[in-house]
């Protein structure tokens, strides 16, 4: 007699298990075992994010948030670099700060879970700061371009944590072996460009590229290490965290 839920070998739940399977049990492992403390650099960048939102609606508050972590493409390159880590914590005044916020828990929290407290910052700042960089070469491209943006988006106030939780999100997705996730973000992003062709877009998918180059990069790093010969030293097995039944294959895991 058939039940209602799927059978445990049912192919919805092998695809689930291999697709979310290492993600969910690493994530699982730290949150029972350190509740919120597994967590802290996401809780600060959400309560930092919050703060933000609060001042920069205050009448007092507006310009200082905009001249502390407003980045537009006409802005100086120095100044623009030194804002741009800020930025990635100013929400964009035209959108509900509670979606920023709950990408942020969510997205940033995994990261911080799996990669760590400073490669998720680093994983963050490389992709706000592709987006920043490519707004200043589309508007320079100029909209008769493919990649290019019109001459007014100069002026577009860039920030928000989006290009962080998309480039976040694929470079988890990939080191946890969930590929038909991390096609899914990409795609979402390009049909997000097709419907709407404006700046945020646009960056979010400079932010895909720059983490994804990051992300060969780091591949090819591995591979170049993998290959020593055999007389410069004995090749010490990589351990990035708890292997027991993980598959040949299967992404490291880190804390």
């Amino acid at each position: 007699m058939s039940g209602a839920t799927a059978p445990a070998g049912s192919p919805v739940r092998r695809f689930a298990r291999r697709e979310w399977g290492p993600l969910y049990a690493r994530v699982r492992e730290a949150l029972v075992a350190r509740t919120w403390r597994a967590v802290p650099m996401t809780l600060v960048a959400v309560c930092l994010t919050l703060l933000f939102q609060i001042v920069q609606n205050q009448e007092w508050g507006y310009r200082t948030v905009q001249n502390i972590g407003a980045v537009r493409a006409q802005d100086p390159l120095p100044l623009a670099l030194l804002r741009t880590p800020l930025s990635l914590f100013v929400p964009a005044p035209d959108l509900p700060v509670w979606g920023a916020l709950a990408q942020m828990l969510l997205v940033f929290g995994v990261a911080e879970i799996c990669l760590g407290r400073l490669r998720t910052l680093f994983l963050a700042y490389v992709a706000t700061l592709s987006g920043t960089l490519y707004a200043r070469v589309g508007v320079a491209l100029g909209p008769e371009t493919a990649i290019g943006l019109p001459e007014a988006d100069r002026a577009v106030v860039d920030t928000g944590p989006s290009a962080a939780v998309v480039g976040l999100a694929l470079y988890v997705c990939g080191r946890y072996g969930a590929h038909w996730t991390a096609g899914l973000v990409v795609l979402a992003m390009v049909v997000e460009v097709i419907v709407k062709p404006n700046l945020a877009g646009k960056e979010h998918i400079a932010a895909l590229l720059g983490v994804f180059l990051l992300m060969l990069a780091e591949r090819a790093v591995r591979g170049l290490r993998e290959r020593r010969p055999a007389g410069r030293g004995r090749a010490v097995p990589r351990s990035d965290g708890p292997v027991q039944g993980r598959d040949e294959g299967a992404p490291p895991i880190q804390s």
